[in-house]
């Protein structure tokens, strides 16, 4: 060690991948130990410690911690409903080491109803004032539509009544299935409801059955898109710059869109201001070859399609429906740190079971 790593401290070095960040916490083991054992101090001794050397890694990873049993400390990583997240926090537990007295887990899990009750603010969510009903469409037979009435429901306090009420979903559905398995979920007073409540104990074996139903359904559907037809829309953003839009025409016609229901958003952001708000032909080269990119990982008959691109403003932003969002999720991560220095990258990942978001590149 060197004088000045004497004087001042040697400087660890940025936690970078999943086997630096659990060397890192085996170190300090014992201490969190002791620290959630005795629940005090968690914040200050445990989590303020935690959060930077996670934030190292990666953001977006969030946690809770308590007695698992009398011996077993439990730390539960979760992506906070980011479901793009959701891939990194399930690698980040399957790396953890075996470590005596610690349990570590991925995603809340799901618990038995009896044992679920959250209180937000002055309100409880449990099943004594929860109950639920699922809204069938014929145009779309495999959207999962739950409308959940809330008891003591109150138009001024909607916001809490609904963050409570997905709060109470991550725990008695478990975080994966709440984020996975609901297409869309309307949160109402009783007296709003048009259909018989149900209790809301059945609301788990109902998604169950769902699932299972479209998992027969779409196993194994994949599409090819060679082809395909394309068409290119022409438009005015209110500001008056041009937008440019290329789709895949065929795709949107196809009867089995549901079966790629993830929808990556990918972002590329340019100077496009002394050309109008388009690429110049260096830019416009630089963005072909990066969609090139992604599509030479993510291909059509492995579930996933490019659906169009538009360019418009000083942006273009490329759309792929997905079999899964995991190997997505991963990818654009692992390409947005490559071209860090090139490209203006960013990306989201979100379910649109029947591509609704697309209906407006239709013609008109």
């Amino acid at each position: 060690m060197g004088l000045f790593d004497k004087i001042f401290g040697k400087k660890e070095d940025k936690i970078q991948s999943y086997e630096a960040f659990w060397n890192w916490f085996s170190a300090n083991e014992q201490t969190f130990y002791k620290v959630v054992k005795t629940g005090k101090n968690i914040e200050a001794d445990f989590f303020n410690k935690l959060s930077p050397k996670l934030e190292e890694l990666k953001d977006g990873f969030f946690y809770l911690t308590g007695m698992y049993d009398d011996n077993t400390a439990e730390l539960v990583f979760t992506p906070d409903g980011v479901l793009k997240n959701i891939v990194f926090v399930e690698e980040l537990v399957s790396s953890a080491p075996k470590i005596p007295n610690w349990k570590f887990t991925a995603l809340k899990p799901a618990l038995d109803i009896e044992n679920v009750g959250i209180k937000m603010a002055d309100y409880t969510f449990d099943s004594n004032n929860l109950s639920f009903y699922a809204i069938e469409h014929n145009n779309y037979p495999d959207e999962v539509d739950i409308v959940l009435a809330h008891n003591d429901y109150k138009e001024d306090d909607k916001s809490t009544i609904i963050n409570g009420t997905y709060l109470f979903l991550d725990n008695y559905l478990g975080e994966l299935n709440s984020v996975t398995t609901i297409d869309n979920l309307t949160v109402i007073s009783k007296d709003q409801a048009e259909k018989e409540l149900m209790p809301i104990e059945k609301l788990k074996d109902y998604l169950i059955w769902r699932e299972k139903e479209f998992l027969e359904k779409y196993d194994g559907v994949r599409y090819n898109t060679e082809n395909d037809s394309y068409s290119s829309l022409e438009a005015t953003l209110k500001n008056g710059l041009p937008l440019v839009a290329i789709i895949n025409s065929t795709l949107l016609d196809w009867d089995s869109k549901a079966s790629h229901p993830w929808i990556l958003k990918v972002e590329m952001k340019f100077d496009g201001s002394k050309n109008n708000g388009m690429p110049d032909n260096n830019t416009y080269e630089q963005l072909n070859n990066f969609e090139d990119e992604i599509m030479a990982e993510l291909k059509d008959f492995e579930g996933y399609l490019n659906i169009c691109r538009q360019t418009a403003d000083s942006e273009r932003i490329v759309y792929f429906a997905c079999k899964d969002f995991r190997k997505p999720s991963k990818l654009l991560h692992n390409l947005k740190k490559k071209h860090s220095d090139k490209l203006d990258l960013s990306y989201d990942l979100y379910k649109d079971k029947y591509w609704q978001s697309f209906e407006r590149f239709r013609p008109n």
